[in-house]
Order: C-alpha cells, then sequence, then structure tokens
C-alpha cells in the first residue's frame, strides 16, 4: 500500500514538473546512522548500557538455576508443605526475573529510538540543504522508498556523512572510519 501511495505521489510529481528537469538523489540513512561520528558514540554507549543489564540478568538467572538445583536435591527431604512454599517462592521470583528482562529490554529500545530520533532530526535539515543547493527534486531514501535501483551518482550519503560530522562534532568521539567519509563522494 505504502509502495503503491510512492508510485502514485512519485507518478503525479514527475507529471507536474514535465517540463523542469527532474533531478533525483537518494541518501542510505541506515548506513549515515552508522558513519556519523555520533551515531557511533550513541551505538557505543548503548551497547555498554545493554552489556551491564545484560550481566546483570545473567547473574539472576545463575542465581535461579542454582537455586533450583539445590531445591531439586534437598526437596526429597522436606516436607510437602515446605517444598510447595519453597517451589512458589522460587516460581515468583523467575516470574519477576523475566518481567524485569522484558522491562530492560524495552527501556534499551525507547533509548535507541530517543537517540536515533535525535541524529536523524539533525539529518534532515542537512539533506535539504544539500538537496537544494544540487538543484535536486526529490531526494529518496534508499531502503524505505521501495527503491530497487539507482546509480551510485545519485548517491547523497557520503556528502550527509561528511557535513553532519563536521556541524554535530561527536563529543564521545567516534571513530576514525567515520571522520573519513569521502569528500568526494559522487554527485548528480
Amino acid at each position: 500500500m505504502r509502495r503503491t501511495f510512492l508510485v502514485v505521489l512519485f507518478v503525479s510529481l514527475v507529471a507536474s514538473v514535465a517540463r523542469a528537469e527532474l533531478k533525483l538523489g537518494y541518501v542510505d540513512l541506515q548506513r549515515a546512522l552508522l558513519e556519523v561520528s555520533e551515531g557511533q558514540s550513541a551505538k557505543l554507549k548503548l551497547k555498554s548500557e545493554m552489556d551491564k543489564k545484560k550481566a546483570e540478568l545473567d547473574a539472576e538467572q545463575a542465581k535461579l538455576t542454582d537455586d533450583k538445583a539445590v531445591l531439586d536435591k534437598q526437596g526429597a527431604m522436606m516436607s510437602e508443605e515446605v517444598r510447595t512454599q519453597k517451589f512458589t517462592e522460587w516460581q515468583k521470583r523467575l516470574y519477576e526475573a523475566m518481567q524485569k528482562a522484558q522491562k530492560v529490554q524495552m527501556e534499551l529500545a525507547d533509548k535507541e529510538r530517543t537517540e536515533l530520533k535525535k541524529i536523524f532530526e539533525k539529518m534532515d535539515p542537512i539533506i535539504a540543504a544539500i538537496a537544494q543547493r544540487e538543484g535536486l527534486t526529490m531526494v529518496f531514501e534508499k531502503t524505505d522508498s521501495g527503491l530497487v535501483y539507482a546509480p551510485p551518482s545519485l548517491d547523497l550519503t557520503n556528502e550527509l556523512v561528511r557535513t553532519y560530522n563536521e556541524k554535530h562534532p561527536s563529543k564521545g568521539g567516534g571513530t576514525p572510519a567515520a571522520k573519513a567519509a569521502p569528500k568526494d563522494a559522487p554527485r548528480q
């Protein structure tokens, strides 16, 4: 449905500018996100936080596994009432650990969305400025637009990354690969 809408929009736009020269470009926002210094810093920060939370959850899981093994081993020596109580307590702790893991996963996904949104919002005016400077009629996002093929000469991603890194240097430093985005990116 979305592709149909985009095709109709594209065709109507082409018809409206039939006499004018139609100039197109595209950007790969996912690649740009991975290459801008700020995106790399955000990714490292999120990975560090995720690793810390994962270690905490793994420790809880190991404790639950050990407690279950002890409960299984000593269960035969307990009265039915005590064994049922201990097993119920263990199940409650297991449920709480699973709930905590889901909550952590949702929190990390929200943080990632927030960080990405900030970066994408900074990219929008840069893309618009590049498009205006180059006299482009439209700029597509490579992945979400349904773009199947376009020549590399229409790819504005390298210029987007370079300009973004110049305008928004990362406080975390980023990696040299992001800072070395080619300045002579092919353009239309």
